[in-house]
This record gives C-alpha cells, sequence and structure tokens, in this order.
C-alpha cells in the first residue's frame, strides 16, 4: 500500500501491556505519515496511557461491560457505531484479533482492514492477517508488521509516551512523602500480574527488597488491585526493614514517572514491567508461562528470566498440574542477571 495514509483507525482495546506493546506503531504511522489522524479504541484501564501517546489524535472508549447485559447493549450499541461511522479510514488495524475487535473493524468504514499474523475467534475473516517477516518473532515485531503493510518504513522502534510534568511532580512528592530521602536510588518490585502464575513467590520479593537495602537500595512496590496489595502487605510483613508500599497509591501517569526514574524494575510479564522496558528502564522479568521471545521485555530480552521447566511457556493462566510456576526461580538468578547488566 503505497498512497498517503490520512485516517488510520487502530484497535487495541487491552490489557495494560498489550496497549504499550502496539504504541510503536502509532509511531511509525506518524513517522512514515506525518499528517496522519491516529483514532485509537481501547478499553477504559488503558485510557489514561493512551492520553500520553503524542501520536494519537482521538481516543474513542469501550466499555466492553455496558455491552455485556441486553440493557446496556440496547443503549450503547447505536452510539457507539455511530462514532466508529463518523469518519472513513484509510486502513482499519485489528491488533486485538478476538471477536470484539473484529466487531469494531466490521463497522469501520475502510476498505483497508489487516490484522496480525495470529487472529483469532473469526477475526481474521474481518481483517486480513498480516503474515509479516516477524510471524515468529517478538509481539512489537508483529503489530508493526500491520504498519510495514500499509507502507511504513520503521525506521527505528519508539515508544511514544509523555509524560505530562504535573504529574512527574506528584509522582515525586507521593514517593518522598511515602520515605523516600533526597538522593536515594530507588528500584520497583511490580509485585502482580493478572495471571495467577505470572506472580513470583511473596518470599522471594522479599529477601529480593532485603538483599537491596544491604546495598543502600531503597525497593519500592507498586502494583494495584486487592490481590497485589495482598501481596504487598505478605511482602511487608516478610522484609527486615519495610520497604515503600506504593501499590494503589499512583495514577498511571505517576505510575510512568516512577518507572522513568527508577534505577531498576523486577517483576513478571505484566504492564508496569513492559513500561518500564518500553521506557529504556532496565528491566528483569521473570517468565513462566509465556515465551520470552514473543513477550518478553522489548529491547531488553538478555534481562529476561525463564523458568527452568520443561512445560515453560505453555500460554495457561493457571497451571493443570498445579505448581508455582516461578517458584524455581531463586533470587540468586535475579541478583546475579542485575550485576551482569553493569
Amino acid at each position: 500500500m503505497n498512497e498517503s495514509l490520512k485516517n488510520v483507525l487502530i484497535v487495541k482495546l487491552s490489557a495494560i501491556g498489550d496497549v504499550i506493546h502496539a504504541l510503536p506503531v502509532s509511531y511509525a504511522i506518524k513517522e512514515t505519515f506525518p499528517d496522519a489522524k491516529i483514532t485509537w479504541v481501547v478499553e477504559p484501564p488503558a485510557y489514561e496511557l493512551l492520553k500520553m501517546n503524542p501520536c494519537v489524535d482521538k481516543i474513542i472508549l469501550f466499555h466492553k461491560k455496558e455491552f455485556r447485559t441486553f440493557s446496556g447493549f440496547a443503549k450503547k450499541f447505536f452510539p457507539f457505531r455511530r462514532e466508529i461511522r463518523q469518519e472513513k479510514y484509510d486502513a482499519v488495524l485489528d491488533l486485538q484479533g478476538l471477536f470484539k475487535s473484529a466487531a469494531i473493524a466490521f463497522f469501520a468504514k475502510s476498505k483497508t482492514k489487516l490484522g496480525t499474523c495470529n487472529m483469532r475467534e473469526m477475526s481474521g475473516k474481518i481483517s486480513k492477517p498480516v503474515i509479516g517477516d516477524h510471524v515468529r518473532g517478538h509481539i512489537v515485531e508483529r503489530y508493526l508488521d500491520t504498519a510495514r503493510a500499509v507502507g511504513c518504513r520503521v525506521n527505528k522502534v519508539v515508544f511514544p509516551l509523555e509524560v505530562p510534568e504535573d504529574e512527574i511532580k506528584k509522582a515525586d512528592e507521593i514517593i518522598k512523602h511515602a520515605g523516600l530521602r533526597e538522593g536515594n536510588i530507588y528500584i520497583l518490585l511490580a509485585v502482580g500480574a493478572n495471571w495467577p502464575n505470572k506472580r513470583w513467590p511473596v518470599e522471594r520479593f522479599a529477601e529480593l527488597g532485603d538483599w537491596f537495602y544491604n546495598l543502600n537500595v531503597v525497593p519500592v512496590i507498586i502494583g494495584g488491585g486487592d490481590v497485589d496489595e495482598q501481596r504487598a502487605a505478605e511482602i511487608e510483613s516478610l522484609m527486615e526493614i519495610p520497604p515503600i508500599n506504593l501499590v494503589n497509591k499512583t495514577t498511571f501517569p505517576q505510575l510512568a514517572a516512577l518507572i522513568k526514574n527508577a534505577r531498576l524494575v523486577v517483576g513478571g510479564d505484566t504492564g508496569p514491567v513492559h513500561l518500564a522496558a518500553g521506557l529504556g528502564t532496565r528491566t528483569v522479568m521473570l517468565m513462566g508461562p509465556t515465551d520470552a521471545r514473543r513477550n518478553g521485555p522489548y529491547g531488553q530480552i538478555k534481562n529476561a528470566i525463564e523458568v527452568n521447566r520443561p512445560c515453560k511457556a505453555c500460554w495457561k493462566r493457571s497451571c493443570a498440574k498445579g505448581c508455582d510456576c516461578l517458584d524455581r526461580i531463586p533470587v540468586k538468578f535475579v541478583q546475579d542477571k542485575i550485576f551482569a547488566m553493569k
């Protein structure tokens, strides 16, 4: 596709980590077609993330929960469809590849509808799968293959994110109020993940936190939700000196600011850790059910630690064998990886 793109619709709804992986597509479009208008359809949890993307001109929110009941569907369907169909797009890129994203792509007015190489739930019937050079590569490159298919050069991979200055100041105030002294070096421990088998045991996080304190580095726990809050409390109780606990205490832009200024981020295959990699912060990712070659920290794949199990990269949300997937990754592996970064 060689003609100039003027109007592009990106459909990437969730999860946070997946939306982060798709950010370079918007940059690639603007890099090649600076005047192109990019509209992005996303679910509410990733809205704050997209607001920090200067390449996105318009955000359309898809409230999935409101479509689950008959009354909600009847009330929301036609206004949502009307918003999607307000404009004619030169290209629609379905980077989600599921039934819900296919339904959105179906209603969008465009002759060109493309998806990634691994479309599911019949979504490949609406948007043509792009089988590019990176079909077996990292998910970021698979997404970028769709941009290449519409004529984007992709001279460099950029995660376009601009954290508002006032949020940077608030983040600085939050961490100082929580106990970080002026001049202290801090690292972030992302203790949660949406899949139970992506979570490193709390005992290991506590041991690693104590080790950092012995190096005069302050460990800071980040995360969100009830599960992360519970895990953070357990880690605090296990450590010799309690860490700074910022779980559920920051907005997403404030979290991004903290990540950008951290010396290191350690955690599983989860949004904040992928955000760290995208922002260029040094990252150690602990991986079990997912594949580092596909989902590891982009640009820092060498810093992924995969569990030593024959069933690793099973892509199952919970272990059928009842194993604690990541318990075979000892703290020493993380320590050795950190020292190897120097």
